[in-house]
């Protein structure tokens, strides 16, 4: 299996395809970032600008900004699960993307029909957040499934079609890179330096410089800065996100993985290799739920992620596994850190639940 699936949107041509590939991948911390891709891929400048706005005006980039780690500010998350009653489905969802915390909630093919991602920061009870929602979205039940090991977690989406469908590389990410950082103080001015990127870049030739105006720092010293966030771990990346199915991605399935214990490091790292898969985790089994091993699989059709799985289960025996897809976004956002709406979440998800009542 070595064929490569074509994007199916229109809405870039090939030349800004292979720019977001590479804002994807190698967003260079330079002053003039643009001006340095641009004489990669032969492009000038202004034409990587123009390119990028065009691509964020038909909705295919989401957003231009720093990625920083959960786990090494101190902050505490965790995938859920939740049971919902089919018709009270809307109204957990608005209950639960009240949440500040909540970055990612889909409906998903499962009789755990609503999945979410949850983080709190540190000093609060990540499992009482879960057990409130829980109460207040009028869930049946949840199931708290944090991380217990991360073999990967970054997303590139080959917007080109260059990428062969069981392409294989080193993860971006891993436990390995995370444990450079956790545990080490974040500083005042780490918080600075993160409330002043973690939002859009802007799309002009130097696009560090308001950053700088908010800092009352100069440029060399966001850049240098920044460098030094990432030798320690803290952040993993600036990069260009992109809206899944307006790049042409409309398959999004998350496979999950029945392994034995003596082989999940092994299945893992295996996994983490695919190109294609962008994030990889070992979670906790429950009763009703007995995959311990979680991978998000990406292609434009279902195709291309059954194609994966199989090549996965093929290729190391493990035969037990599901692919859930989900059929509604409810909530996508980037995670955003230290801000104030953390202390009065609750409030926030109340009035969301009396606004169904």
């Amino acid at each position: 299996m070595t064929t490569t699936e074509r994007r199916t949107t229109p809405k870039v041509d090939d030349a800004t395809a292979r720019l977001l590939n590479e804002l994807q991948d190698h967003y260079p911390l330079v002053e003039r970032p643009y001006a340095e891709v641009g004489e990669r891929l032969g492009m000038t400048e202004d034409e990587v600008v123009q390119r990028l706005r065009d691509a964020r005006a038909a909705g295919v980039v989401r957003q231009v900004c720093a990625i920083f780690d959960t786990k090494t500010l101190g902050y505490s998350s965790a995938l859920v699960a939740a049971k919902v009653p089919a018709d009270q489905l809307e109204h957990a969802a608005k209950v639960v993307n009240a949440h500040p915390g909540v970055s990612h909630n889909y409906r998903r093919n499962h009789e755990f029909n609503m999945w979410y991602t949850v983080a709190m920061p540190p000093g609060h009870d990540l499992q009482t957040v879960i057990d409130r929602l829980c109460v207040l979205s009028g869930a049946e039940s949840m199931r708290n499934m944090p991380t217990l090991r991360l073999f990967k977690i970054g997303v590139t989406l080959d917007v080109a079609g260059e990428r062969a469908v069981d392409a294989r590389g080193a993860p971006e990410y891993s436990d390995e890179k995370r444990e450079q950082a956790v545990g080490k103080l974040v500083s005042d001015t780490d918080i600075a330096y993160i409330r002043a990127t973690q939002g859009n870049l802007d799309d002009v030739a130097t696009p560090f410089e308001s950053i700088a105006a908010n800092l009352g720092w100069t440029v060399d010293q966001v850049i240098e800065y920044g460098r030094a966030m990432q030798e320690r771990g803290v952040l993993r990346r600036y990069a260009a996100i992109l809206n899944h199915r307006e790049a042409g991605f409309r398959a999004n399935g998350m496979a999950v993985w029945n392994v034995p214990v003596e082989k999940i490091e092994e299945f893992g790292q295996f996994v983490a290799g695919y190109r294609n898969v962008s994030h990889c985790y070992q979670r906790p089994v429950y009763e009703d739920w007995p995959y311990n091993v979680f991978s998000m699989i990406h292609a434009p059709r279902a195709e291309g992620v059954e194609a994966v799985a199989e090549a996965i289960a093929t290729q190391t025996g493990i035969t037990d596994h599901r692919v859930l897809y989900s059929s509604d976004e409810f909530k996508k956002i980037r995670l955003p850190y230290y801000v104030d709406s953390y202390d009065h979440w609750e409030d926030l998800c109340e009035a969301a639940a009396k606004d169904h009542s």
